[in-house]
């Protein structure tokens, strides 16, 4: 009778504020707040993936505890300087090293 398979859901496409071009976004608001909201809106999935890089050495770094408040507010302050921040864009033709 009816197929239990879900049809594909369409990639959605943001405008990615990390590098000026259109690029498949996020599937779910990865941040509590209105921080959360922009980066789900203005953020592609590469680029949150390079923030994930950066904000493990971020924790490492400053031997921050991710489920302290502050730790959080600190990670917070990071994330908006590093989406939206002086000199956020990538620079054209960026290529992410290879791990």
């Amino acid at each position: 009778m009816g197929d239990d398979k879900q049809g594909a859901q369409p990639v959605r496409m943001v405008q990615c504020v990390k590098f000026g071009r259109e690029m498949p976004g996020l599937e779910r608001v990865p941040w509590k707040g209105e921080l959360g909201k922009r980066i789900y809106e203005n953020v592609s999935k590469e680029a949150w993936s390079m923030w994930v890089d950066h904000s493990k050495m971020l924790l490492n770094e400053y031997r921050l505890n991710p489920l302290d408040p502050n730790a959080q507010k600190i990670m917070e302050e990071q994330m908006e300087q590093f989406f939206f921040g002086e000199g956020a864009r990538l620079p054209e033709g960026y290529v992410a090293p290879k791990h």
